[in-house]
């Protein structure tokens, strides 16, 4: 069961990316900012983490790059409202895999799971 972590400081967005994920067979773990994120990351070892950029005590930038200290080959996707290209640009160079916009479609998340976390083509950015 594929293990994801969701990290938005919106009680609602998580609970429809959690509605979502656990439809799609997933086991979902929650934080509620960057900081949370972090450490949950640590300890769960999530197969993908979904990040909000705009969060309290870490934003989103701040906690992909810190996880992405701990590990290099994590799977990142960014999920935000702000769908400006330098953000997105900003979120890639630093090791997002991949970015989504708010409002999402629950295909588009199907779809983040089928190719970051269920198709093995998929694991390596490039």
């Amino acid at each position: 069961m594929p293990k994801v972590l969701i990290a938005d400081d919106a009680l609602f967005t998580r609970k429809v990316l959690r509605e979502i994920l656990e439809a799609e067979g997933c086991e979902v773990i929650e934080a509620t900012d960057g900081r949370e994120a972090v450490n949950k990351f640590q300890t769960e070892h999530p197969d993908l983490v979904l990040l909000d950029v705009s969060m309290p005590e870490m934003d989103g930038l701040a906690a992909l790059c810190a996880i992405r200290e701990i590990d290099a080959n994590a799977k990142i996707v960014m999920v935000s409202a702000m769908g400006q290209s330098s953000t997105v640009q900003e979120a890639v160079k630093s090791g997002a895999c991949d970015f989504i916009v708010k409002p999402f479609r629950p295909h588009q998340i199907r779809e983040l799971i089928a190719r970051w976390v269920l198709n093995p083509k998929h694991q390596e950015k490039g």
